[in-house]
């Protein structure tokens, strides 16, 4: 009796090298589906994310010009021990000015990073 062997149900053939290329396949964006870029793609992207930067790049380096300051007569004064920026500021106060105010003045007049004056610096001082 002749024996029939059956062949085995025919299957797809597959490298190894394409099962290894397609689980090697980049995710993507999000890991959906392999995403390439060709270089006019990536130029395209490159571009675009020039142009969604572009108005954030001059935001903030607008300068404007101001008037000259109105010029003040001052004095040179050196300091001497027991005087202070608030008692300078109380002899050149207007009636209704607040000497806080002048403070502040005095201090940016003379670009002072504090109201605490030194036994013989030299200070400006407006004239009454």
């Amino acid at each position: 009796m002749a024996a029939t062997i059956a062949a085995p149900a025919a299957r797809p053939v597959r490298s190894r090298s394409a099962a290894v290329r397609a689980s090697a396949a980049p995710r993507g964006l999000l890991g959906l589906g392999g995403l390439r870029l060709t270089a006019r793609g990536r130029v395209v992207v490159a571009l675009l994310a020039a142009l969604a930067c572009a108005p954030l790049v001059g935001f903030g380096a607008q300068a404007f010009a101001s008037s000259p300051g109105v010029p003040v007569e001052v004095r040179v004064h050196t300091v001497a021990p027991g005087e202070t920026l608030w008692g300078f500021a109380q002899e050149i106060a207007g009636p209704r000015e607040d000497v806080r105010d002048v403070v502040a003045h005095l201090r940016e007049l003379n670009e002072l990073g504090s109201a605490a004056l030194q036994v013989g610096q030299t200070i400006l001082v407006p004239v009454d």
